[in-house]
């Protein structure tokens, strides 16, 4: 795959799937610009690890009113015209119908302040400057629980999630006539320091996967490098489940 031609902000960079994107990318010939929350001293080491193809570092807080729009704007800044947008970056906390009052409204408004309001904001302005440019691609990382739903726990993720799908496909079908392309990933659990580290948790989640364990970071590197080589425009608009057969549709 060459992207050379790719000039992509991907967000949520600084660890686990973010940085594998990042990296993967950067390995294919992109440039990338690497936005994280607050841990300067992981972004950076990811930056490192990429070297000159990393063309800027830029911290954001997502959950913060226009956050997307802002980082929108100093990624062109550092970076020039960006061609490709991957909204990677999200969250995932407790908001238990059956908990307390407090934990369900600020558990949903930040979840739909990362998960939703930051990459819509993030989708638009990309969206006003593909249609100036021609075109361009986003990528939007879902969930399996976008489509199957999540635990009783944990409605605001799987909502926003899906809402985020909802924006995905209808982005590809309404801009396509602008020369955009977009993606959205459905994974299942993915190895990160997200995933369940209690022991019978663990053996829970990986006896529901038929392939036996779970998604690792190179698999979704790779596939959203694909997603930006276009290789396969004809693929705009889908949904890519990568679950290890636990959710087939």
């Amino acid at each position: 795959m060459n992207l050379k031609h790719i000039n992509v902000l991907i967000t949520g960079a600084s660890r686990g799937t973010g940085a594998a994107i990042a990296e993967k990318c950067a390995e294919y010939g992109a440039r990338v610009v690497l936005h994280y929350n607050s841990n300067h001293a992981e972004a950076k080491a990811v930056a490192a690890s990429i070297g000159d193809n990393c063309v800027g570092l830029l911290p954001e807080d997502l959950s913060q009113a226009g956050a997307g729009a802002r980082l929108w704007t100093k990624a062109v800044e550092i970076a020039g015209p960006i061609n490709a947008l991957v909204n990677n970056a999200g969250i995932d906390l407790v908001t238990d119908p059956y908990g307390d009052d407090t934990q369900w409204a600020d558990g949903w408004a930040k979840i739909m302040a990362v998960n939703l309001q930051a990459p819509a904001d993030l989708c638009r302005a990309a969206l006003v400057d593909y249609r100036k440019a021609g075109g361009g691609r986003i990528v939007n990382m879902c969930s399996r629980a976008s489509i199957r739903g999540d635990s009783i726990d944990h409605p605001a993720y799987a909502a926003s999630k899906g809402a985020l799908l909802a924006l995905s496909k209808t982005i590809a079908r309404g801009a396509a006539a602008d020369g955009v392309l977009a993606y959205a990933l459905a994974p299942g659990w993915i190895n990160t320091e997200m995933a369940p580290t209690d022991p019978d948790v663990l053996r829970a989640a990986k006896a529901e996967i038929p392939l036996g364990d779970f998604a690792q970071v190179d698999e979704i590197g790779t596939l959203v490098a694909f997603f930006l080589s276009d290789l396969c425009p004809s693929a705009t608009g889908a949904t890519f489940d990568v679950n290890g057969a636990s959710h087939v549709r």
